[in-house]
């Protein structure tokens, strides 16, 4: 099946869940999951409600953080990244349940807070999907996320996405650029919150990270191989994902040497109430 641009985005399917899970977990998901489970816990929820929530950083982090009394429901539209989330499984409890944040099967004000770690900018219409978290809040619940902050401030991302431009100069695959990067404009942020219905302001603060691995492969293997982008190197030509993850580790390699490599990371964590 030959998918191209915003409807190959979205497939986490064959090998990507467990590479994704491996590599490119640890590498930028970790330390902001963590960070969006404190800022949570201190709220005190009751029940909360997670959406694309992958293989399961996030669900692992809250599950530590907040209080066995507290029901936590993890959902991610690709059943896949589910399978490998419970697999891995958490410290206590959670319930896993594929769900599309675009069309969430629960009723309305049924959770005290709603989370998503870096999801959003999957979402085909976002305002459409921040309405539907608006409906399953209670009043004064909080609808908490975190997206990337532009690539140039996401250096292994930045780079991989410039070695690919040599590779494929006449199409380079743009999937990080336009996915993952591509919602991070904050007034863009608040006016499709606004659209969906929220009547404060968010709250918006830009949090910068560092991303480390212990050689440049691991980024290269994570970002070409344990993400969409792989669909995209894949459909130019299906046998250069091995010569994409050499040229992406080459480029890593001469940006921040050859032993571990360590590279800026940035995201915006939003906060609103319903």
């Amino acid at each position: 099946m030959h998918m191209s641009g915003q409807s190959a985005d979205k497939v986490f399917a064959g090998s990507i869940p467990e590479l994704y899970d491996t590599y490119l977990v640890p590498l930028i998901f970790a330390s902001y999951a963590t960070d969006l489970a404190r800022r949570l816990a201190a709220r005190s929820p009751r029940r909360v409600l997670e959406i694309a929530a992958g293989t399961g950083v996030l669900t692992r982090a809250l599950a530590a953080a907040l209080p066995t009394s507290v029901d936590i429901v993890a959902t991610d539209l690709n059943q896949p990244m589910l399978d490998r989330a419970s697999s891995v499984g958490t410290c206590r409890p959670v319930e896993w349940r594929q769900a599309d944040a675009m069309a969430l099967p629960f009723g309305d004000a049924s959770f005290d807070v709603v989370v998503c770690q870096f999801g959003a900018m999957f979402f085909p219409d976002k305002s459409h999907a921040f309405a539907q978290a608006r409906r399953v809040l209670v009043p004064g619940g909080i609808l908490f996320f975190n997206v990337w902050d532009r690539i140039e401030e996401n250096q292994f991302a930045a780079t991989v996405t410039g070695a690919l431009e040599s590779l494929f100069p006449q199409d380079p695959p743009r999937f990080m650029a336009r996915t993952p990067h591509g919602y991070y404009e904050t007034e863009v942020i608040a006016q499709d919150l606004a659209k969906a219905g929220f009547t404060k302001l968010p709250l918006i603060e830009t949090l910068a990270a560092r991303s480390r691995a212990a050689s440049s492969r691991i980024p290269a293997i994570a970002y070409c191989q344990g993400t969409p982008l792989r669909n995209e190197i894949e459909a130019r030509d299906p046998a250069a994902l091995a010569r994409a993850t050499d040229l992406c580790a080459d480029a890593l390699a001469r940006r921040f040497g050859t032993g571990a490599v360590d590279g800026k990371i940035q995201a915006h964590i939003v906060a609103i109430e319903a």
